[in-house]
């Protein structure tokens, strides 16, 4: 299992425990994880899934694919270099523990 800490824009974390293999994004909607939407199931087709990455995990998670996720990227609103899409991050166990914040509001 790993843990993932989602922080909304309030400081509220929700805090989830998801199957390594899965997206960020899924663990998110599978918990009701409020602000990730996952509109498009994960096809990266939508930006309803737009995180950052807490600084301490850029290195580990990467930074937003080239193509697609970049992309969509561009739809989404305050995008910084921390920004990713939750469906493009795979949980796995090097990522336990991994802090997600939330924007203020999605696309």
């Amino acid at each position: 299992m790993t843990k993932v800490n989602y922080v909304e824009a309030s400081g509220t974390v929700h805090a989830v425990e998801a199957d390594a293999g899965i997206t960020a994004m899924e663990a998110a909607v599978k918990n009701g994880v409020p602000g990730i939407d996952g509109d498009c199931g994960g096809a990266a087709a939508c930006a309803t899934c737009h995180v950052y990455v807490d600084t301490a995990w850029i290195a580990r998670t990467g930074p937003a694919g080239e193509g697609l996720e970049k992309s969509m990227l561009e739809f989404a609103e305050d995008v910084t270099e921390a920004s990713r899409l939750a469906c493009q991050i795979t949980l796995s166990d090097a990522l336990d523990g991994l802090v997600l914040r939330l924007p203020d509001r999605q696309h």
